[in-house]
């Protein structure tokens, strides 16, 4: 609650001044009154600050509002307390949408998800200005779909350096333990950030599964107990530089890299027919390299491109721990290089915007599969994948208060010689007379591309009963959405959404009939449907308490004809909800503890069942020191280890249960200190007076 505290000492004097025509006599009555004054007692005016604001089908939250108090450390664990989010062990989902794309300061981030959650996570919460949520992203973003948008504060030359130095220990059943540092610094018309991140971790899983399976007319239980662990030591590091020409024009170049180290990992497996050891071991340790460039304009064209490469090499050993027997020898390498570029243009046009642009993407992928074991002929090629699109999109804001954005992209894509046509329209539309009632509709189209490695068929096994196994014939799904909103009062959020996902696709288990091995291979299946209401209502008891309360009631629908040989039609009334806690015992005391709660009740995936979840987290978060620069983060996550569901498959003669442990438990302890060194000494003007305080 944000109180503004007014002090207000009148004389009748002024007070006559105010109430007479220039040149008026004053009665006797005012003349009275004109010779006291009257003290007012002071008057408290009690103002929340929204948190939410809408315009063209894009609504902005103010999220560092949000989450302040919490014990959140990173941009990445801050965007689980977006309404409409959910955090699931740090994989961002938003509701009403079958996937989400992040992006930085309205810019492309051509990144793979697990490096730009890399990023995220060493990114301080203190650098987060909003954050914007388009269930329909403009075209001019290259993003189809549902986007968040992540807007950072940019450093200006008056702010000097500013730096964060953080250090973390994450519990699990093993410790992990990690280093971080962040700062920002410009200068001039040049504008610097860096970031940089070590972590040491090591992970542990554990599973079990029951299968009785039907071979013939006869069948065999066949259980496995599985224990997985890995360790591998990570650096990560970003950099940004910008070069500001004008007020309307920019350059800025960027590099990302995530750089792993002495990683290796081993599934330990027990059961039926024996006891396995299934070792992973990195000759060449993944690598990644991101290079980006965007150069605005003055006269709001914009241009860039980026380039990545990946390589990475590892080798599989399965063997028997009853007989010593080698079952697997393999090696597996990828090497991907990609090449984008887009070109942007946007005219104002009487209080209209139009916005065109083109985009061209060139993938190179070099990927070999080798086996010494079993016999099997694995595959050595390289495969290049075009993608080509062009879009025309305009906005306009309505004086009866309509505002809205729409597009229309067209795509070309090409693989192995084959081409592939698309076109994606977009809608975005905000209705409102005040601020009071404000009212969205979103529409969009989503095609989603399978990963590199899947579609070369590869083979991987997990012990001597089950198997991965890799799908050429895997195509792209196409996902149209909607969603209608509600917002009342700039704080509470009703939305009614509808997905329908055509040839959406699953990994699922399956017993084979012709022989007892447990084949999980990815499949479309003929569509995905999701009809559902989120509602999404904060409150706070006076300022001791900030709360916020989601509940989300949708019926899912997955259909398949043809899965492996059989089919299903499986489809469930589900509810989700959670409610997160803050509690402040005193403005005075640099203390804050938090207590969040999550349910889903009995849901499914394609034709298994999943059984319901819970989970509860508690935290605490401690500023000290001089002006309060150092803070102390603790956090017990799924404390109950409740957060795990089993999966179930009894139909069609599959009869499979699996069970997982131990895998979002975790406690975790984060020490920061921020510190502002110096301003520079070297500036044209005296800017000690200038700017907004943030």
């Amino acid at each position: 609650m944000k109180k503004v505290i007014l002090s207000i000492m009148l004389t009748a004097g002024a007070a006559s001044a105010w109430a007479q025509e220039p040149g008026q006599p004053a009665d006797s009555a005012t003349d009275s009154v004109a010779l006291s004054s009257v003290s007012l007692d002071e008057v408290v005016v009690k103002a929340e600050k929204p948190q939410l604001s809408g315009k063209d089908g894009i609504m902005t939250v103010d999220l560092p509002a949000i989450v302040k108090g919490k014990p959140v450390t990173n941009v990445l664990e801050a965007l689980g307390y977006l309404p409409g989010v959910t955090d699931n062990g740090g994989k961002i989902a938003l509701t009403g949408t079958d996937q989400v794309t992040i992006i930085l300061n309205g810019e492309p981030t051509n990144m793979p998800v697990g490096n730009l959650y890399q990023l995220l996570s060493s990114t301080p919460v203190d650098r987060l200005k909003n954050v914007e949520i388009m269930y329909t992203a403009p075209a001019k973003y290259h993003v189809s779909g549902a986007v968040i948008n992540v807007n950072l504060r940019t450093p200006r030359p008056i702010d000097g350096l500013q730096a964060q130095v953080r250090t973390g220990y994450t519990q699990t059943r093993y410790a992990t333990f990690g280093a971080g540092f962040a700062a920002t610094y410009a200068v001039g018309a040049w504008a610097f950030d860096l970031n940089y991140s070590l972590s040491r971790s090591k992970t542990f899983a554990r599973e079990s599964q029951r299968s009785d399976h039907l071979v013939g007319h006869s069948r065999t239980l066949v259980e496995e107990n599985q224990n997985q662990a890995s360790r591998s030591i990570t650096n990560n590091i970003y950099a940004s530089a910008t070069y500001k020409f004008s007020e309307k024009s920019n350059l800025k170049l960027t590099y990302n890299a995530r750089l792993e180290s002495h990683e290796r990992g081993a599934n330990y497996a027990t059961g039926t027919f024996g006891s396995f050891v299934n070792r992973h071991t990195y000759p060449s340790p993944p690598s990644f390299h991101y290079l980006s460039f965007r150069y605005q304009m003055p006269w709001s064209t914009v241009i860039g491109g980026d380039y990545t490469h990946y390589s990475e090499r590892s080798g599989q050993h399965l063997s028997s721990l009853t007989t010593g027997e080698a079952k697997v020898i393999s090696a597996n390498s990828q090497r991907i290089n990609r090449l984008h570029l887009y070109a942007d243009q946007t005219h104002d046009i009487a209080d209209w915007e139009l916005s065109y642009g083109i985009e061209y993407q060139h993938s190179d992928d070099r990927s070999s599969q080798r086996y010494i074991l079993p016999e099997n002929s694995g595959f050595d090629g390289s495969t290049e994948e075009q993608l080509f699109n062009a879009y025309l999109g305009f906005g306009h804001s309505f004086p009866f208060g309509l505002s809205l954005n729409a597009s229309g992209k067209a795509e070309i894509y090409k693989r192995d010689g084959k081409s592939r046509r698309n076109l994606t329209p977009q809608l975005g539309a905000t209705f409102y007379k005040t601020h009071k009632s404000i009212f969205q509709l979103n529409l969009s189209t989503l095609r989603i591309y399978p990963s590199y490695w899947e579609l070369h068929g590869a083979t991987t096994y997990l012990t001597d009963y089950s198997v991965i196994e890799g799908n050429p014939q895997l195509q792209p799904s196409l996902n149209y959405s909607g969603q209608f909103s509600y917002i009342f009062m700039r704080k509470y959020i009703a939305t009614l959404y509808v997905q329908y996902k055509d040839k959406g696709d699953a990994q699922l288990p399956y017993q084979s009939p012709d022989e007892l091995k447990l084949i999980f291979k990815t499949l479309n299946m003929d569509y995905k449907r999701t009809v559902g209401l989120n509602i999404h209502i904060p409150f706070n008891i006076r300022s001791l308490l900030k709360s916020s309360a989601t509940v989300n009631i949708f019926h899912q629908r997955e259909k398949a004809s043809h899965f492996h040989d059989i089919s299903f039609d499986n489809k469930k009334w589900i509810f989700y909800g959670g409610l997160d806690n803050t509690l402040r015992l005193s403005s005075k005391i640099p203390v804050a503890l938090s207590l969040d709660f999550a349910y889903v009740s009995p849901s499914l995936q394609g034709l298994s069942d999943l059984t319901k979840m819970w989970r509860l987290d508690a935290g605490l978060k401690w500023n000290f020191g001089k002006d309060r620069t150092c803070e102390l983060d603790l956090k017990y996550e799924d404390m109950f280890n409740t957060w795990s569901p089993t999966m179930t498959i009894k139909s069609h003669g599959q009869d499979f249960r699996m069970k997982i442990y131990d895998m979002s438990r975790n406690f975790k302890l984060t020490f920061l200190w921020r510190f502002n060194g110096f301003k520079p000494k070297d500036t044209s003007i005296d800017t000690s007076r200038f700017g907004a305080g943030r």
